[in-house]
């Protein structure tokens, strides 16, 4: 009888915060965004230390700088070579996290290994969802660049050799702060003064990103992540339709002054329509556009992020190319 009481009640109190759970689910996109931001972090720390086999010497760090004092999330990392001295093309990295997960510190080892190969590299940390929403990221990069050309001495950064990167979330960030920089009525519609000019942003890097909502889906395998992504960026339970997205699908924005761009995805990335159909738009615009692709079929298929696996042939060639474009610019 007493084990018989005892299974009901704890099959009762286990009915009951599944209840709470789905109802907190539906109500809010904090549980959602948590337990999802926990599986995320894990994984960028893994892709972290994976690279860090790969960090050559020689690479110098100059961390936390605080690019705005009054916003306690705006915080960048530098790094660079620590020979030759002097100031050394700069790429303004922003991190991924589907807008509510990741940190500056997860690509800490892949930007060593970029500017070991002769630049300054900047991550870029900003405010996560669902604590605070869009546009703030935005305006929070555009700000990092603002600071990074007040204090390009000391940082060694080149203030007329600035290129603007990101990955997945960040690489969605990148770009509509690069449109921004490149169309002032873009600028307006973000409420945004840009902080440098358009000469001195020489190219952009976009890996694996979300360019246009209208191609996300919120059905099928992803659509409860996707819905809990637009839910905490946007701030809003009808995040796909919110107003203030308006500008939010940069593909659709671009014009002929966007920067020159290295855009890449991997063939099995659920956001690899993504990619193309910016490439596409930029194309269209006569912008320079370098596009790694691959093909449907190529085994094994690579993954969101493929970028970051340097043990793969893949990751290797992504890696060669992004210098290759850096340095014709």
């Amino acid at each position: 009888m007493m084990k018989r009481k005892a299974f009901t009640w704890t099959f009762g109190v286990a009915a009951a915060l599944a209840l709470a759970g789905y109802l907190a689910l539906d109500l809010s996109p904090w549980p959602s965004a948590l337990f999802y931001r926990a599986f995320m972090d894990r994984s960028g720390e893994a892709f972290n230390l994976a690279l860090e086999r790969h960090v050559p010497p020689g690479v110098t760090a100059t961390l936390d700088q605080r690019y705005d004092a009054k916003d306690a999330d705006a915080v960048l990392d530098v790094y660079s070579p620590a020979q030759p001295s002097g100031a050394l093309p700069t790429v303004v990295w922003v991190h991924g996290g589907a807008f509510f997960a990741g940190s500056k510190g997860q690509i800490a080892n892949y930007l060593k290994i970029l500017a070991a190969k002769g630049y300054t590299t900047v991550s870029v940390g900003y405010s996560l969802g669902p604590t605070r929403s869009y546009p703030t990221p935005v305006l929070q990069v555009n700000s990092a660049l603002g600071y990074l050309v007040q204090n390009a001495e000391r940082l060694r950064v080149d203030p007329s050799r600035l290129f603007l990167a990101g990955d997945s979330a960040g690489a969605q960030i990148a770009a509509q702060v690069a449109n921004a920089v490149s169309v002032p009525s873009y600028a307006g519609a973000l409420n945004l003064t840009p902080s440098i000019a358009r000469k001195q942003l020489r190219g952009v890097i976009l890996h694996c990103g979300v360019y246009d909502l209208a191609l996300t889906r919120l059905d099928g395998a992803f659509g409860h992540f996707m819905h809990t992504a637009t839910w905490a960026y946007s701030g809003r339970r009808d995040g796909m339709s919110a107003e203030h997205l308006s500008v939010f699908s940069v593909a659709r924005f671009v014009t002929p002054d966007f920067p020159a761009t290295f855009i890449s995805a991997g063939n099995a990335d659920p956001l690899l329509p993504h990619s193309r159909a910016l490439a596409e738009a930029l194309v269209k615009q006569g912008v320079q556009v370098d596009a790694l692709f691959f093909p449907k079929d190529r085994m094994p298929p690579l993954p969101h992020e493929y970028q970051f696996i340097l043990d793969t042939d893949a990751g290797r060639e992504a890696l060669e190319r992004t210098v290759r474009f850096l340095s014709s610019r």
